[in-house]
């Protein structure tokens, strides 16, 4: 495993106690796993954590989890999101996509192995966008500097 997906932080949030406890017995040599039984929980996590990867059910007491995943995108819009549920409804995988911008649709139950790859996907893919805006702010500094030097040079 790569080092630095290694030490990526990733909360799994479910109603289900038992789901929680399998997510993390079977992934926490893999990842550092937070796992959240409510949508408050998972929000106190995120103002506590910096979280990279979500993984969150569909079907919760509460609210969806696209609803969940729609509420935070303005406020951590660079988390990679993912939508697990046992429910085969093309009307939730549609809105997760467009409302909530998931990466991935998973089905319960879900095989270890396969998740564990989506995950590494997950977490690749939040390394490049991570890259790619950091890249962008550089450029961005350097055409502002570039704009300096030749209105000084304009001027003088």
């Amino acid at each position: 495993m790569e080092q630095s997906l290694q030490y990526s932080n990733v909360l799994y949030v479910d109603d289900e106690i038992h789901n929680l406890n399998s997510f993390k017995a079977c992934f926490r040599r893999d990842f550092s796993v937070f796992t959240a039984q409510s949508v408050a929980k998972a929000l106190q996590i995120l103002k506590e954590q910096k979280i990279h990867l979500i993984i969150t059910d569909q079907r919760m007491p509460e609210t969806t989890g696209i609803e969940f995943l729609e509420s935070i995108i303005n406020d951590y819009p660079d988390i990679i999101r993912m939508l697990l549920t046992g429910y085969a409804d093309i009307n939730a995988v549609v809105d997760a996509i467009n409302k909530g911008r998931v990466f991935k649709y998973i089905q319960k139950p879900w095989e270890e192995a396969l998740l564990r790859q989506t995950i590494m996907e997950g977490l690749e893919l939040y390394t490049f966008n991570l890259s790619k805006k950091q890249i962008a702010e550089k450029l961005e500094e350097n055409n502002r500097q570039m704009e300096f030097l030749l209105r000084q040079s304009l001027l003088s």
